[in-house]
């Protein structure tokens, strides 16, 4: 009886922290499955990213004032910087760039004055998301003493080690998914065995991020409910361009050495059915939705979940939604004939291929565990079956053991994928990996002495920044010049220019070469480290 009170006296106010205007489907996740875990507790969901930055604090307070939250659940999306195009202010990658690598003073100075005013409006976030946390525990203490709060997302999940020592006393910081976490916490039971940590009670356990998450098979969004806690749901609908996040799996199962994608989510792909996609898919089809993103990490993370792919758009063919929209990162080596008909036939106009090397020597060196020439083959299927829509292709130059014919082989890769697609549809999307805690790159950093342990992820001073934004020499500077001459000459079409001026620089290597890679014992080795 006591657990059923505690229950019927939570009301919980999910609050999503100012970020781009991208659909928040980790809040309306989380709102959904306590709905159906407890229909009798009230929640509201109140989106930062719809209230204009001056309003924040005055917005938040009026929400609290009316609501009067027991529970606060904050969503917190973004921290890193890092960015190849737009950011907080500007070009984070043109202005670091700058500021490193050209010999025009003036230019140097532009660079540093860039750096200056992004790394001031990242502080300036910092501070602000935090007050906006202490704020709204502070406000609904007004009205329930033992109020909570929880935080999670995606930066937290990344810097949930660095963050603990701003946080308020008691507050419960999340790790990947909350479902399981809630559920425990509005049940009255002990959550502490969740990937989680209380600030001030403990310190987060050793590798906390590498456990796995509690297995959910989730069921189809409902939302006639969303709408009603979410006042602002109809602010994401008003766009036809725009495109609503929709979750097909959970979970990555590869060890590709740059991603935190495998360790947030689990190397355990769970599955949800296809006739709860499609349900879901249908609640927003109806509301006027044609554009869909489906937010997991790959949507086809390995060949044995082919089946489940083929199941699910194949289920949208046949529930007639024939004239809608869809994207997602994939992986293209598990493409067959009959799944790239099925991907033209349920309208998937834009997907991203990050195979971050045109070189299959590199590909293996990094453990991203697929074959180019099967993705070239893959890719000629999908234009046989009559995909003409954009491609975009991410590449990390200046990744572990790069070299100016693995450069030559990439250029070949990719303008290959050209000969395929068409050069109009190919948009190479140049990073340069931002070194994230937890991943294998961090561990190479350690062993080769380029970062120590204990350092702080979140710094972004200048000497800070040039190691994890990861150009080092001795390509460092020739990439530097490459990127800042591609800047000048075609600033709006950044990507291709790149591909171009390496061309010029130093050729284009024979595809063959690019495709092949002979096992050595120095690659054995290194991919062991990495």
């Amino acid at each position: 009886m006591a657990n059923k009170t505690t229950i019927m006296e939570n009301r919980i106010l999910y609050v999503r922290l100012p970020c781009n205007p991208i659909f928040p489907i980790g809040v309306v996740y989380l709102s959904d499955h306590v709905h159906k875990q407890f229909p009798e507790i009230e929640q509201k969901i109140f989106d930062l990213g719809t209230v204009p930055p001056l309003d924040y604090a005055q917005a938040l307070d009026k929400c609290i004032d009316e609501f009067k939250p027991t529970l606060l659940v904050y969503s917190w999306r973004d921290i890193q910087i890092y960015a190849p195009v737009g950011g907080r202010g500007g070009n984070p990658l043109q202005y670091t760039f700058e500021f490193f690598y050209s010999r025009n003073p003036l230019l140097k100075i532009k660079g540093a004055m860039g750096l200056l005013k992004i790394a001031s409006g990242y502080y300036g976030e910092l501070w602000r998301n935090m007050n906006l946390l202490k704020r709204g525990i502070k406000r609904a203490q007004r009205y329930n003493p033992q109020a909570r709060v929880i935080v999670g997302g995606g930066a937290v999940s990344v810097f949930y080690e660095q963050l603990a020592k701003n946080l308020p006393q008691g507050t419960i910081v999340s790790v990947g998914e909350g479902e399981t976490l809630l559920t425990k916490f509005l049940s009255g039971q002990d959550f502490r065995d969740e990937r989680c940590y209380v600030v001030g009670e403990a310190q987060p356990r050793e590798r906390l991020i590498h456990e796995q998450p509690t297995p959910l098979e989730k069921t189809a969004c409902n939302y006639d409910y969303i709408e009603t806690i979410w006042s602002e749901f109809n602010y994401y609908l008003q766009d036809t361009d725009f495109y609503i996040g929709v979750q097909t799996k959970r979970g990555c199962p590869h060890n590709c050495c740059y991603c935190v994608y495998t360790v947030v989510e689990g190397k355990q792909v769970r599955i949800n059915p296809a006739d709860e996609v499609v349900a879901e898919i249908r609640q927003l089809y109806d509301r006027g939705v044609r554009n869909f993103w489906f937010t997991d990490a790959q949507f086809i993370p390995a060949r044995k979940f082919m089946d489940d792919a083929v199941e699910l758009l194949q289920k949208i063919v046949d529930s007639g939604m024939t004239d809608i929209n869809w994207a997602a990162y994939i992986r293209a080596d598990n493409l067959t004939p009959e799944l790239c008909d099925l991907m033209v036939q349920t309208g998937m106009n834009y997907f991203e291929i990050g195979i971050t090397s045109g070189s299959q020597e590199l590909v293996r060196k990094m453990r991203m565990g697929y074959n180019l020439r099967t993705v070239l083959q893959n890719c000629r299927d999908l234009k046989a079956s009559g995909f003409n829509d954009l491609v975009s292709v991410n590449y990390s130059f200046n990744v572990i053991d790069e070299r100016p014919e693995t450069i030559r082989q990439t250029i070949a890769y990719h303008r290959e994928l050209e000969r395929i697609f068409g050069a109009d549809k190919v948009e190479p999307a140049i990073f340069f990996i931002g070194l994230q805690p937890h991943t294998h790159l961090e561990e190479f950093a350690f062993k080769e002495n380029i970062l120590k342990p204990g350092y702080d992820p979140m710094n972004v001073t200048p000497w800070t920044v040039q190691k994890m934004l990861w150009n080092p020499e001795p390509l460092g500077s020739f990439f530097g010049e490459v990127c800042l001459l591609a800047w000048q000459r075609n600033p709006n079409d950044f990507g291709r220019e790149v591909m171009n001026i390496l061309e010029e620089r130093l050729g284009c290597a024979q595809l063959e070469e690019a495709l092949t890679a002979p096992i050595e014992v120095k690659t054995k080795q290194l991919a062991g480290v990495v």
